[in-house]
């Protein structure tokens, strides 16, 4: 199944509503051809290898010189269903489903589920740099983007390929996107997206990889919002299993509100 890479590691945080990727090789030991632009980016749209994903992770959040810590843990099926639950003390019980392509979130403090939609969905999901129309995005990158490869250049001392991503309809959250590829690995290192003005509105990172699975995963990355002043949020996830059942039970808004 395929899913969106930003939020990749993005996710790959927040089940999903993060999303996250798996790598594989884009180069070949046998073969010297420079890949075409649609090709890297179909790569990156097949990477998506697991059905369905079980985590912990923590959402650290940094704003104005003040640092924030949420502990969550998270399911997710394909790239239509997910569930957060956080577990910090301030934030316990506070719980996010998506499915349908809606976001529904559960508030211990109202004891009630609310549809996240409208203008609502531009603002910060749990004070972070991510939106929440950030999570809902589950379209193919190839299906969305026209594609052109502007070469290799080297990222944090890694060559890396770079593609510049321009939407095709108007309605693109972001017009443009720009995305540095490792060489060999595959791995999305970096990507910034872009306003239609030309504006970078936003930057990813990401810090650290394993192997889960025989898989390449990323487990810490980092995200910002460039309209937020002095504002950085980094994703880290433990104990992920990969592939494992999940019962439809945990996609359902009766689960929100247990």
């Amino acid at each position: 199944m395929k899913k969106e890479l930003f939020l990749v590691a993005l996710f790959a945080i927040v089940a999903g509503l993060v999303f996250s990727q798996t790598t594989t090789s884009l180069t070949s030991s046998t073969s010297l051809t420079t890949p075409t632009a649609a090709e890297l980016l179909r790569r990156v749209d097949d990477n998506e290898i697991y059905t369905t994903i079980e985590y912990e992770g923590e959402m650290i959040i940094e704003y104005q010189n003040r640092r924030y810590v949420k502990s969550l843990r998270a399911w997710a099926r394909g790239n239509t269903d997910s569930f957060i639950e956080f577990t910090n003390p301030e934030d316990r019980g506070t719980k996010y489903l998506k499915t349908g392509g809606r976001l529904y979130v559960y508030s211990p403090d109202t004891e009630k589920v609310m549809l996240i939609s409208g203008h609502m969905l531009k603002e910060s999901m749990m004070g972070s740099d991510m939106s929440y129309e950030d999570t809902l995005d589950n379209a193919s990158l190839s299906s969305r983007y026209d594609p052109v490869l502007l070469g290799l250049e080297t990222w944090n001392g890694r060559p890396a390929w770079v593609l510049e991503l321009n939407a095709k309809s108007r309605t693109e959250s972001y017009p443009k996107r720009k995305l540095w590829l490792d060489e060999e690995t595959g791995d999305l290192l970096h990507y910034e997206l872009f306003a239609l003005s030309g504006a970078k509105l936003k930057e990813y990172n990401m810090l650290r990889v394993e192997t889960i699975g025989g898989r390449r995963f990323p487990v810490e990355t980092e995200i910002m919002d460039l309209l937020r002043r002095g504002s950085k949020t980094t994703f880290v996830m433990r104990n992920v299993v990969l592939d494992r059942p999940i019962a439809d039970s945990v996609f359902s808004q009766r689960n929100l509100q247990r």
